[in-house]
């Protein structure tokens, strides 16, 4: 769901949101508060903000709209913002939007309102640069529209911020992609290097276009992969002859340099990073190879490098698996904690005795009440966390905020480290206080420091602090899904529980004494958490078409072109006397069935009888500007008896010379009167009079 709220008429949103839910194959449902309703939609327990809490709250405001708004005004209403968590549970975006050319609203309170909407945790801030970067509209203002209906924007420009807007929420509400694994030859560089030599091949403007992007990828916290049928001396040469290729060896956590399929390649990847599959991208500049393991791994994102090398940073820039709504410290350093996670398995193989080696890791897990820094770090792992994760909950900042608001929550995150290295915030426990019971919402743990122990410390805290606060018993529910067995083992394994089944799954209960102080005692290598065959068979993410939307929807022009062409498509043909009989009538059905949603349309139907109101009165009349270049005013469609072929012979008759209707109507009668003799005699005549004095037409 979307609930929005806007300091104008955003109701034009409607129609770019409802297209991108069909096109992300999922139903979408709009909401819209009262106009220029904002601090009331924040704060009011009753709000579509509020009421919504399972999709995406969105403000939007446009500061002339404010009135007087001083820098007081803009800290009341970032103090609203930062207050909606209390009222609503869903994300919130706050868009700033583009003030009318020539206005002057108060520009300390507009800055000093963004820079404090951009510290406030759980919200997301954008701006019109952030539009314009990619989905710039030239003609983006509509005089008339914000005069008639504070409708402000052109119908272009709606339907870029309507795709920015579902861009964002699709970010939010979708699990990350994790890893990028990428083929060399052709891809990474133009040429192949066992044929034309590490010498010979190129990075064109395209190509490092490429590794800028993944380097970007990389700082995001996205793992980088070599996944490319090559010999492996061959490409190590290659990057040795070109230390100028932003891209280096250091920069990929795993390579597959070999003749085996790729898919086969994803799948060692994936083991040995101890992913799923479905955590992948893979990036190919052959059509073929991204279509085998599209068919072998269709958990898998493959994505085909576009040909033209000049579209190719346009096209990195829309492709919207790779989108980060935040970027966290953790981010920033998992390739290198992975470094970590890999040299720690490679000791683990190595070592002669289980209990010396755990003895000597120096583990260290430190836990803490969450701190509102870390917010978005705690949000972020319980979208990300699959395999330790026992309930599988996903939770947003602003959720996160409305559960400690209730007072019975208590949200606690466990960073860890080892003398491997130091692996930031990978845990979080989220405990909700009964009478004499803490019961565990979220028990989560990085799939990064698995195999450490780093469980059974945090399954000690639990009893401890449960001690600590008179409380007896610690009970946590699972809930089973395709990937977190070994959560699942982890509770199985531990002798001190009692289990019960239930709807979802399984509790397991403990006194609290009984787990206070709980270490991992390893009897064998395989307690030691090594990593599991990956699966290759996750049921995919979903038919979102990436590439598709990279390519055909990456400019507002191509999204209202599309929008429009489904409208066209849904239309029903009316047959005899209703169906439209000229090219005005046909174009005029269009934007009357887009506007009043409505499949089929007759030229003697009126506007206000088919559901039209005020609002879409002035749509209406915007839309016929931007159509047919003929400015309209309320009274021309503001009728109760007027049909789309009268509003269609309006028009008409504005484009044959501003003729009012009658006089139009009366010319017609008079031409319809003439007989075929008098008709030619006119048009004679009309040709006499075009001739220059004197002259004659060769």
């Amino acid at each position: 769901m979307f609930s929005i709220a806007a300091s104008f008429t955003a109701e034009p949103l409607q129609a770019s949101l409802l297209f991108w839910g069909r096109r992300l194959q999922t139903r979408f449902e709009v909401r819209f508060a009262p106009f220029n309703q904002l601090m009331q939609t924040l704060l009011d327990s009753t709000s579509v903000f509020a009421g919504n809490h399972h999709g995406v709250n969105v403000l939007l405001v446009r500061f002339e709209d404010l009135g007087e708004f001083s820098p007081e005004d803009a800290e009341a209403l970032a103090r609203a913002v930062r207050a909606a968590p209390e009222h609503a549970r869903a994300p919130l975006l706050v868009g700033v939007c583009p003030d009318s050319p020539g206005a002057t609203p108060n520009t300390a309170a507009k800055e000093r309102f963004t820079a404090q909407v951009r510290e406030i945790p759980g919200v997301l801030l954008f701006g019109d640069g952030d539009i314009r970067r990619l989905y710039p509209v030239e003609n983006w203002y509509d005089a008339s529209g914000d005069e008639l209906g504070r409708i402000p924007f052109t119908e272009l420009y709606f339907a870029a911020l309507g795709t920015a807007i579902v861009r964002s929420a699709h970010a939010l509400h979708n699990p990350p992609y994790k890893a990028v694994a990428v083929d060399c030859d052709n891809t990474l560089w133009l040429g192949v290097c066992g044929e034309d030599g590490p010498e010979g091949v190129k990075l064109d403007a395209s190509r490092r276009a490429l590794h800028e992007f993944l380097l970007t990828q990389r700082q995001a916290g996205m793992l980088l992969c070599l996944n490319s049928k090559n010999n492996a001396a061959d490409v190590w040469e290659t990057f040795s002859a070109h230390p100028e290729f932003p891209l280096q060896p250091r920069h990929f956590a795993a390579c597959r340099l070999n003749w085996e399929s790729k898919a086969a390649n994803l799948v060692s990847l994936a083991e040995e990073l101890n992913f799923g599959t479905d955590s992948f991208i893979f990036l190919d500049d052959n059509a073929r190879e991204t279509a085998e393991v599209a068919g072998s791994l269709p958990e898998v994102l493959p994505l085909t490098l576009p040909q033209e090398a000049a579209s190719v940073h346009v096209w990195l820039d829309h492709l919207w698996a790779f989108d980060h709504p935040v970027v966290t410290d953790e981010d920033r350093r998992r390739s290198s904690s992975y470094a970590s996670t890999l040299e720690f398995g490679r000791k683990l193989h190595l070592a002669c005795n289980l209990e010396e080696f755990v003895a000597s890791l120096a583990l260290r897990v430190d836990v803490s009440p969450l701190a509102q820094e870390r917010f978005s770090r705690a949000a972020q792992l319980t979208q990300r966390t699959n395999q330790f994760n026992c309930t599988t909950l996903r939770r947003g900042e602003a959720e996160l905020h409305a559960l400690l608001q209730t007072g019975r929550y208590e949200i606690f995150t466990a960073e860890v480290s080892d003398r491997f290295g130091d692996y930031g915030l990978t845990g979080l426990l989220i405990l909700e206080k009964l009478d004499d019971e803490y019961r565990v919402d979220t028990f989560l743990l990085s799939c990064r420091v698995l195999g450490r122990g780093v469980e059974h410390r945090l399954l000690a805290f639990l009893g401890e602090h449960a001690e600590e606060n008179g409380i007896h018993r610690v009970t946590v529910p699972f809930a089973p899904s395709r990937k977190n067995l070994p959560a699942h083992d982890f509770l199985e394994s531990m002798p001190e529980a009692l289990r019960r089944e239930t709807p979802e799954g399984y509790e397991y209960t403990f006194l609290a004494t009984a787990i206070q102080g709980l270490r991992w005692k390893p009897a064998r290598k395989s307690e030691l958490g090594e990593p599991k065959p990956a699966k290759t068979n996750p049921a995919p993410r979903g038919l979102v078409e990436f590439d598709r939307i990279a390519l055909e929807l990456r400019s507002p022009e191509q999204i209202l072109e599309a929008m429009r062409r489904e409208t066209l498509a849904a239309l029903q043909t009316v047959a005899g006397n209703g169906a439209p009989a000229s090219d005005i009538e046909r174009r005029l059905t269009a934007i009357w069935a887009e506007i009043l949603h409505r499949s089929s349309i007759s030229v003697h139907d009126n506007f206000f009888d088919l559901g039209g109101h005020s609002l879409l009165a002035v749509l209406l009349l915007m839309r016929v500007k931007e159509e047919f270049g003929v400015e309209l005013s309320v009274d021309d469609v503001y009728s109760g008896t007027l049909t789309l072929r009268e509003l269609a012979q309006t028009i008409e008759g504005r484009q044959m010379g501003d003729v009012a209707p009658e006089e139009y109507q009366a010319l017609l009668a008079e031409i319809e009167g003439l007989s075929d003799e008098e008709v030619r005699a006119l048009l004679a005549a009309e040709e006499q009079e075009a001739q220059p004095e004197g002259g004659s037409q060769e």
